[in-house]
């Protein structure tokens, strides 16, 4: 039973690398990047916020209308860390949450249901892994929620997990969808 977790869909980059806004950019299907990333986390967790910067207005309109809650962070220049706090501290009283990013669409959803499923029952972190590499969404217990609202820079949760390496269950998926991401057109 997944309920109480929630899902954290991170959109609060500037795509610099990419050149223009990748997440809205439409894949093959036609569909925006972040849209297809939330509809696989949605399609694992009911209830997802999504991060966006100030001014991404067409962004916040998309995943709004596709169901997640959107918040706008003030600070996303800081980083992904201050993307991330924001998420946690808008989530009220979840039991964790997985934590996705807008620009990884082709996760399945099977794969993002595992990691919830398994953070339900008990596991402080959880990360899928394709072929030994640990891949997205990574999934953390509520035990965390004072060092995730604390998050600053563009590190995320990295420092947390290397602190913490020794409680991360690794659940070996056959995704390759979990280290997939888009930075760059050629990406695609």
């Amino acid at each position: 039973m997944t309920a109480n977790i929630c899902g954290i869909l991170l959109a609060a980059g500037a795509s610099r690398r990419f050149g223009s806004d990748k997440l809205l950019h439409r894949l093959a299907a036609g569909t925006p990047v972040a849209a297809v990333a939330l509809a696989n986390l949605r399609a694992a967790l009911p209830h997802v916020i999504a991060v966006v910067r100030p001014g991404a207005t067409a962004l916040a309109d998309l995943l709004s209308d596709a169901g997640a809650t959107v918040i706008l962070c003030a600070n996303a220049d800081e980083g992904m860390g201050a993307s991330l706090a924001a998420a946690v501290g808008a989530s009220g009283d979840a039991a964790g949450w997985v934590i996705a990013l807008a620009d990884m669409p082709y996760i399945r959803p099977q794969t993002i249901e595992k990691v919830a499923t398994s953070l339900a029952a008990g596991a402080a972190i959880v990360a899928p892994a394709y072929r030994g590499e640990r891949g997205h969404p990574v999934g953390l217990s509520a035990r965390f929620r004072p060092q995730l609202l604390a998050l600053r820079g563009d590190a995320g949760a990295r420092a947390l997990l290397q602190q913490h390496a020794d409680l991360i269950k690794l659940i070996e998926v056959d995704d390759p969808g979990v280290c997939r991401d888009i930075d760059t057109p050629d990406d695609l």
